[in-house]
């Protein structure tokens, strides 16, 4: 994983390594290239400097490479794949635990896996990247084309290796997902097929299938490429990660086997870095709403919730959030299960229940680290609701994800959970539904008229279609046909005012706070829907299907 630039300017800068006329001159040298390698090259800072004050500043101690003779039955400890895809290289063992010298202090998925891999302590130590990449040369021989520099499998070199079917037609397979922008890529053995398909902007479409007799061979591929599942289990469910490399981005692919009466299931989700770069108004809120949220982000304490079923972008959400508030003078942790994405400046704590680190367990440790801002994937038991809450009313700003199917939902729910309600008016500071509906595709969409249901559905009337554009989808070369591309949110906004505060104190029924809150202003998720619709954005039918439970 590559360290946001600006992350390491401001570390630089914190440290008094440069002045801020060095980095103005670094950044017109860069011309919006790496302003820390134009720092280097200027001869402001080494690479050295660079990767001492990155180690130093979290924590770990520096390693010279260049000192170090490193015994052959101590780099055997990894085997050269496992070293080049966790760009890693063991340097020293004492007393059963291993010290390994990496590039990147936090890489702190490495840091799990490597734990997981070799079932013993590790110890990391930081180098700079030159000096790590000639130990792996020195040690395990230049690199193999199946390794990426950055820590996976780079899939477009694969597709050229004409000597392994199966390695072309799985990279081939991950090519087209990732160029069609799915989200998911199912593979499913049926009787006398093995079924593909891929969801694209949430909905299944079938894809061509491999023959039935190479379903063994691409599930065990696959199985590899994570290093960590097992291709001989094929009885019990499986969970692993991939990292590939395509072209110039980083994309990771969360991977889950379960045996079914034909051979096992595989389900890998696609997780594309590019994604956490996303500003609000790309996830689909519109401007006095993008305010509102950003101002709740802000706050210096209480519980943020984002609501919704699975698959409606809550944790995406989540993830612009952190990218927008992740600032220096800030420490953000989090705590999830899985880590989605890894995110420079941010300590991502993974759960791992089978060794006792539930969400709990981690929310304690975590209070302790002293962060500014928590992270929760998600709220699901009365111990982490419990840690959550006081740790908003200690002065921590908690975001967090509930099931619930509307906004104002999220009381009830956290006092079903266990909290009292005294407690979750003084920490709630608002909850926000949301959905997922399909954007139409920009270059075919087309201006339609929406018919007598619609407007009755979406409870408009003929005076309110006056500026209006509704669209309706067509179908170009650029959307495969569907007539949309890509997805946005329609959103629910229900903030905790003092009388709402009140009513959450004396028990008022679910209906009750919706009905105040909408008077204080709330949109519906159907209305926020309807509003894209007459901007032209979606389709009625989408808003339609997604809010159904929606009455207003």
């Amino acid at each position: 994983m590559a360290l946001n630039d600006d992350y390491v300017v401001d570390i630089l800068l914190e440290a008094g390594l440069i002045t801020k006329a060095q980095v103005q001159e670094a950044r017109d040298k860069a011309e919006g290239g790496s302003v820390s390698e134009a720092l280097s090259q200027l001869g402001f800072v080494t690479h050295e400097d660079i990767s001492r004050t990155l180690a130093a500043n979290s924590g770990m101690e520096f390693a010279d490479l260049t000192q170090h003779t490193i015994p052959p039955n101590i780099t055997g400890i990894l085997t050269p794949l496992d070293a080049r895809r966790y760009q890693a290289i063991p340097i020293a063992e004492r007393d059963g635990a291993v010290t390994i010298a990496i590039a990147d202090p936090m890489a702190f998925e490495t840091f799990d896996s490597l734990g997981f891999l070799l079932k013993r302590e590790v110890e990391f130590v930081c180098t700079t990247p030159e000096q790590l990449k000639a130990a792996l040369d020195q040690y395990y021989g230049p690199a193999e084309s199946e390794g990426s520099s950055e820590g996976g499998f780079d899939v477009t070199d694969d597709v050229g290796e004409g000597d392994a079917p199966i390695i072309k037609m799985v990279t081939t397979l991950l090519l087209e997902a990732y160029k069609i922008k799915a989200s998911d890529i199912h593979l499913e053995p049926l009787e006398r097929s093995f079924r593909v398909r891929f969801r694209i902007d949430g909905v299944l479409q079938e894809m061509q299938s491999p023959p039935k007799k190479l379903q063994t061979a691409i599930v065990a591929r696959l199985k590899i490429m994570t290093g960590t599942m097992s291709i001989a289990e094929k009885r019990l469910p499986q969970d692993g990660r991939i990292q590939v490399k395509i072209g110039k981005a980083a994309v990771d692919l969360r991977v889950s086997t379960i045996p079914t009466v034909h051979g096992e299931s595989v389900v890998m989700r696609i997780l594309d870095k590019s994604s956490l770069v996303l500003g609000l108004p790309e996830l689909g809120f519109l401007s006095y709403d993008q305010a509102k949220f950003e101002n709740l982000n802000n706050l210096p304490d209480g519980i943020v919730l984002v609501t919704g079923p699975t698959g409606s972008g809550k944790t995406t959400t989540l993830y612009a959030c952190l990218n927008v508030i992740n600032k220096p003078d800030r420490k953000l942790i989090t705590v999830e299960d899985p880590v989605e994405y890894q995110m420079s400046g941010i300590n991502q704590v993974q759960v791992n229940a089978s060794i006792g680190m539930t969400f709990p367990a981690a929310l304690r440790s975590m209070l302790r680290q002293a962060p500014n801002i928590i992270m929760i994937g998600e709220i699901r038991d009365p111990e982490t609701a419990s840690i959550a809450v006081n740790a908003s009313l200690t002065g921590h700003l908690v975001l967090s994800t509930l099931h619930t199917n509307d906004a104002p939902s999220a009381i009830p729910r956290l006092v079903d959970i266990g909290v009292q309600p005294f407690l979750v008016s003084s920490a709630l500071r608002a909850a926000m539904a949301q959905r997922l509906v399909r954007r139409l595709c920009p270059k075919c969409k087309q201006p339609t008229e929406l018919s007598d249901y619609e407007m009755s559905t979406l409870g408009l009337e003929a005076k309110q279609m006056s500026g209006a554009t509704p669209m309706k989808n067509v179908g170009c070369d650029a959307c495969r046909g569907r007539g949309f591309k890509g997805r946005m949110g329609i959103f629910e906004m229900f903030e905790i005012d003092d009388e709402i505060r009140h009513m959450i104190n004396n028990n008022a029924a679910t209906t009750i706070l919706r009905q105040r809150a909408r008077e204080l202003g709330m949109r519906t998720l159907r209305e926020d829907g309807v509003r894209k619709v007459l901007a032209g954005l979606t389709t009625a039918d989408e808003v339609i299907t997604s809010t159904m439970s929606d009455l207003a």
